[in-house]
């Protein structure tokens, strides 16, 4: 703790309260008695200048355009790591030796299959439904199939847990796809990567064996690793507080998704896939970008800019280069992609752009890569739910773990009637 002090002045009286210091970013004034003090509340809706918890997973900063995971650059992982290995680090704190990342492997590996009984389950969902809604409903169920691993004070349940979550999440994932097309659920394979198992799982047929292309598996395997965890945003705060009430971790996760379902949250990529099959082809980039540009007309460039990265955001430049290698191992053609390539070049070079920022993002370049690979739009928050479940259940492991971790309770600034008598039905 430092030994800074924040003064208050109210009602004519001044109170001090304590400023913490974290390894980097801002300082966080402690206000946790400032209602014990003061009788009074702080007004911050959504959260945008409070610190809700003490955290050592992942590090942004916006105005920077950095993004860390245990202090390691998100796009050095992306590069040199693995999605496994990424998993590990954000599990365990540290990079696994040749020794552990094989255990871990293993371990996940073989808790990929999931209970015969769910294959029952997914047959009550309509063939229409949402993959994000048959992701809420299995992965809600789990603890009623693996309950034995849901005692919260149990650190080897924890483990267990954490371990069956990432592992049964793809599997989850493409069987929800799979239904929604009608065809036969793919068991995993244990000689398969845990990309290239979902892959197979997604797209392969028991007509046939399934061949995973490495520029492909290396793409997924990238985009699951930039989505892997991403700070206190409204999934993870949610997942947070489910879990604060003692609730079981599967329980927790099914409300990560359904936060993650919003389209405020993880739909971005699917809008700025909407965006370019809006604009076609190129010879139509100069009228949208002159919209765009028109602070009277609504149209707005899906997939530039970021609510956090006030800079570049460090996980595009990571997708640059995963493009055109997909584009190119699959031969893509296609006026959308083409259309995708031009804009970027056009923004990226633009005084306008460049001025406010606009930056192309990850949901930009995940978007066309994922549409290229053969995933349907309603599929893309499935995936990206299951990348970020590394991170949520990390985030649960640590706030369990967290001797000061209470039950969240927020405040409000009440605005609605004072109190008032009961009037009888006959006399109104």
């Amino acid at each position: 703790m430092a030994d800074k002090q924040a003064k208050l002045e109210l009602g004519g009286q001044t109170y001090e309260f304590p400023v913490l210091e974290g390894s980097t970013g801002p300082d966080v004034v402690d206000i946790r008695k400032l209602y014990g003090s003061t009788g009074a509340f702080t007004f911050d809706p959504g959260y945008k200048s409070t610190a809700s918890c003490e955290s050592a997973l992942t590090y942004i900063d916006g105005q920077e355009g950095v993004l860390l995971h245990r202090g390691y650059p998100i796009g050095q992982l992306a590069e040199h790591s693995s999605f496994m290995e990424t998993a590990y680090l954000l599990l365990n704190g540290e990079l696994p030796s040749q020794q552990e990342y094989e255990d871990f492997n293993y371990t996940i590996t073989r808790h990929t299959m999931l209970h015969d009984q769910l294959n029952t389950f997914y047959q009550g969902f309509r063939r229409d439904a949402h993959p994000m809604a048959i992701m809420c409903g299995v992965v809600g169920a789990l603890s009623a199939f693996y309950h034995d691993s849901t005692d919260i004070s149990d650190p080897e349940h924890r483990k267990i847990s954490s371990h069956r979550l990432i592992a049964k999440m793809p599997t989850i994932a493409a069987m929800a796809y799979k239904y929604s097309v009608g065809q036969p659920f793919m068991q995993p394979k244990n000689d398969l990567s845990y990309t290239g198992n979902f892959l197979r799982m997604t797209f392969g047929v028991p007509a046939e064996e399934y061949e995973v292309i490495p520029a492909v598996e290396k793409a997924m395997d990238r985009i699951f690793i930039l989505h892997a965890d991403h700070e206190q945003n409204a999934s993870t705060s949610t997942v947070r507080l489910a879990g604060s009430s003692g609730a079981n971790p599967f329980a927790c996760i099914a409300a990560g998704i359904a936060c993650l379902w919003g389209p405020a949250h993880g739909g971005a990529n699917e809008a700025a896939l909407n965006m370019l099959r809006e604009i076609g082809t190129p010879d139509r980039i100069p009228h949208y970008i002159e919209r765009a540009k028109d602070k009277n007309d609504p149209f707005r460039l899906m997939g530039f800019g970021h609510r956090v990265y006030k800079n570049y955001d460090p996980r595009a430049t990571v997708m640059q280069s995963t493009v055109r290698e997909v584009f190119e191992a699959l031969n893509v053609k296609d006026p959308v992609f083409e259309t995708a390539l031009q804009l970027e070049e056009i923004a990226l070079n633009d005084p306008y752009f460049k001025e406010k920022k606009l930056f192309p993002n990850v949901d930009f370049y995940s978007g066309i890569i994922l549409s290229a690979i053969g995933f349907p739009t309603t599929m893309f928050t499935a995936l990206f739910a299951l990348a970020r479940t590394v991170g949520w259940v990390a985030q649960w492991n640590e706030m369990i773990s967290d001797p000061a971790q209470v039950i969240g309770r927020p405040r409000q600034l009440y605005t609605g009637p004072v109190e008032r008598d009961y009037v009888p039905l006959s006399e109104r």
